[in-house]
């Protein structure tokens, strides 16, 4: 192997596989994993070491000769030779789908972003007729999405549910369907507000799943959205033009939904949230009240109104608000950051400095937090 020679064939300068180059192998090289042996006359993707600008034959391994066709597979699964590079990945590394599944849920949940995108998108490349890494992806864009709204990143966050939509399309397409692909999407959409969509997915979720469990909380949902208008044309407008920023509009819809539907808590979230972009705090906060009346328990309502609240000067009630969502979310970044302005707000600042640097321990690249964290501690100091 210390014959090989090194090409950088198929880099793609500036993107993931930048620092991919190909080796080729001893005419001499070949090994048998049952039905697979390999092809020395393939350029295997490799990657150098931190700081290397070649890769060094000594670290030539199988791990490392996987690995590179992993990163090739996640960033160019229509690579000429990927057919070979799967074949060649399942081979070597039979356990494969189970194990880097369980480390990219993992790298999910400990919030590694890019590693976990990664992982799911090199599932993906080498077992293209599993549905499993998709579904895996979407939620983990999901999630991520979730994570920079909560940070306030309203435009990632966009970015998010943007890749999680085209991620549930290619999984939908599966052919037979998938029913937790039906399930997980059904969620995706319920979250998004477009309630007709989630209930067609939950229908059919119903008709394919045997899972009773989930088919019975479908059911649920398909009866709820049935039994309180959540499918008007009217909700559904006044929705989107809230979200794009056309809050007059889209509480003229609300309203107009509300005199048909009057106990429906979703549709005063939405006056609430109008009002509270349109800095109408007082009513902001009987509509979010009034949400909350009607059953909503949800960290967002709570959330929304102590913003409100806030702004009323009526801080013990913000402050009960706020703990009260935090239980719901205790790591809800939007939440934590929100205790510390509140902090602020009354002078506690070096409270307030602990909860900006609790909020940064758990998303670092918060700049709401860092920014409030510099001035709490900067007024703590002088005893302003």
């Amino acid at each position: 192997m210390d014959e090989s020679t090194q090409n950088n064939g198929g880099r793609d300068s500036g993107s993931p596989l930048d620092r991919l180059v190909f080796i080729e192998l001893p005419a001499d090289f070949r090994r048998s994993f049952g039905d697979f042996t390999t092809d020395p006359s393939i350029p295997i993707p490799v990657e150098p070491a931190e700081g290397e600008g070649r890769f060094d034959p000594r670290n030539l391994s199988w791990e490392a000769m996987v690995a590179g066709m992993l990163r090739l597979l996640a960033w160019k699964p229509d690579h000429e030779k990927a057919e070979y590079y799967r074949s060649f990945v399942k081979a070597v590394k039979p356990d494969l789908l189970q194990e880097l599944s369980a480390a990219g849920i993992a790298k999910a949940r400990n919030r590694d972003w890019d590693i976990a995108e990664e992982i799911f998108l090199a599932l993906n490349g080498v077992y293209p007729a599993q549905p499993e890494p998709l579904i895996d992806l979407a939620v983990m864009y999901e999630d991520r999405g979730e994570s920079y709204l909560a940070a306030g990143e309203e435009d990632k966050a966009e970015d998010m549910d943007i890749k999680a939509f085209e991620t549930y399309k290619k999984v939908l397409a599966f052919d037979p369907p998938f029913p937790s692909a039906y399930f997980n999407a059904g969620f995706f959409f319920l979250r998004r507000r477009n309630y007709e969509k989630a209930r067609n997915l939950f229908q059919t979720y119903i008709k394919i799943s045997d899972n009773d469990e989930h088919k019975q909380q479908a059911e649920e949902i398909v009866e709820k959205l049935g039994q309180q208008g959540y499918l008007d044309e009217l909700f559904k407008e006044a929705y989107d033009f809230i979200r794009m920023g056309k809050e007059e509009e889209g509480l003229e819809k609300a309203k107009a939904f509300l005199e048909k539907n009057p106990k429906v808590w979703n549709a005063w979230f939405l006056v609430g949230w109008a009002c509270r972009r349109l800095e109408r705090w007082d009513e902001g906060r009987e509509a979010f009240e009034k949400a909350l009346e009607l059953g909503a328990d949800g960290s967002d309502v709570l959330n929304e109104l102590s913003i409100c609240l806030l702004e009323l000067n009526r801080l013990d009630e913000a402050r009960a608000c706020l703990e009260k969502a935090l239980a719901i979310e205790p790591e809800n970044v939007k939440i934590i950051t929100n205790l510390g302005v509140l902090a602020m707000k009354q002078k506690h600042y070096t409270e307030a400095a602990g909860f900006f640097r609790t909020a940064l321990e758990i998303e670092p690249g918060d700049k709401a937090a860092a920014g409030f964290l510099a001035d709490a501690e900067d007024k703590a100091k002088s005893g302003a």
